[in-house]
């Protein structure tokens, strides 16, 4: 009988010691900075919390028996903007906390080379310096606002990259834009791509202050917004005409072209 409960007491320890251990996982890309983690004290007071580091699947070097300490990217042979995968093993019952994970989340550092507008309403733009992969917002200024019209997503890496967005052009000036925003949800924005466009005015059916009960009728394809006398969208596409008949009777604000005129419903 003490030989059985011998065993069983064995098993539950060999049990407890394998569900004892838990991680955190930091995954993002190489920007040349290292992380720092604080490392408390294991919950049986002997011995610090973290039993492992792995870098990419490899064991870390960096002296882990320590309150604190760094865990050195550097010697992995990482490029800028490589992917980095960081797993902290430790005790359960304590928690290391990582100082600076923001180190591995991407930044907006894109230098744009070049950029061009072409007349059938493609943007292009050529790029340095990526390190990490955001989204490339293009933004057009008409209805005296910017106006996000594409995303292209950034391939995040320093070397030249040339992207390219349809648009749609107004008449008249056209100002574009790119963007880009990370983290530190701060935006960074290249230089105004500008573009003449002399084409003949749209304009739309009923006209500006008319009243209608169900179209709105465009002289040529356009972007437009619809908004009611509170300022709210009702509608928003591309084309030659929009269905209105399902609004409520009132004043409408429209957005079309480079315009921004009103319309009453019926």
């Amino acid at each position: 009988m003490k030989k059985y409960i011998l065993i069983l007491t064995s098993f539950i320890l060999l049990f407890n010691n394998v569900r004892a251990e838990t991680e955190i996982k930091l995954t993002g890309i190489y920007q040349g900075e290292n992380l720092y983690v604080m490392n408390p004290f294991s919950p049986t007071g002997v011995g610090f919390c973290i039993t492992e580091v792995l870098v990419n699947g490899n064991t870390s070097t960096d002296e882990i028996n320590s309150n604190a300490f760094e865990i050195d990217l550097s010697i992995y042979g990482f490029k800028l903007g490589d992917k980095v995968e960081v797993i902290i093993k430790h005790h359960d019952g304590c928690t290391p906390e990582v100082l600076n994970p923001e180190v591995l989340k991407p930044k907006s550092t894109f230098n744009i080379e070049s950029s061009k507008l072409t007349k059938d309403g493609y943007l292009t733009w050529t790029t340095s310096g990526e390190i990490g992969s955001l989204p490339f917002y293009v933004e057009q200024y008409k209805w005296n606002k910017w106006v996000r019209v594409a995303t292209v997503q950034g391939i995040g890496t320093p070397s030249l990259h040339t992207y390219k967005a349809k648009v749609h052009l107004v008449t008249g000036l056209n100002r574009l834009r790119v963007i880009q925003t990370d983290y530190t949800k701060k935006s960074r924005f290249s230089q105004e791509v500008k573009y003449q466009n002399n084409v003949k005015p749209i304009t739309f059916k009923p006209g500006n202050g008319k009243k209608t009960s169900k179209m709105l009728t465009f002289s040529a394809p356009t972007e437009y917004e619809i908004f009611d006398f509170y300022g709210q969208l009702v509608k928003r596409g591309y084309g030659s005409s929009v269905d209105v008949s399902k609004l409520k009777s009132g004043t409408y604000f429209l957005n079309y072209d480079n315009k921004t005129e009103t319309f009453d419903k019926k």
